[in-house]
């Protein structure tokens, strides 16, 4: 259960790493509606993150959660806000994803 918290912890984090994209887009009174999607985006986010510490260890869990939060924001960035897409960065995304789920499976939890 505690993976699963740590899972939508990381989302909550592409959550408000997309609502800070959005704020950089938007003008008038609908940058302050993202900058609550932000707040409540990261609260919950940082409440699942220390909800899922509590049964994993720190370095694995605070890893895999940025981890989610890094591969998903710039996964966000290419979809979403046409960030440039080249070789070395989807590889280097790739050895990222590869380095998560590692840290998964050598956690005794």
């Amino acid at each position: 259960m505690n993976w699963i918290i740590l899972i939508i912890a990381g989302l909550f984090e592409v959550g408000y790493t997309y609502s800070l994209g959005k704020v950089k887009e938007t003008t008038g009174n609908a940058v302050y509606a993202w900058y609550g999607v932000f707040a409540l985006c990261l609260a919950i986010s940082m409440i699942l993150l220390i909800k899922s510490v509590q049964g994993l260890p720190l370095g694995t869990a605070y890893a895999i959660w940025t981890g989610i939060g890094a591969v998903g924001t710039v996964i966000i960035g290419i979809l979403v806000f046409k960030d440039p897409v080249s070789f070395w960065r989807l590889f280097f995304i790739a050895t990222l994803i590869g380095s998560i789920l590692g840290l998964k499976f050598v956690t005794g939890h």
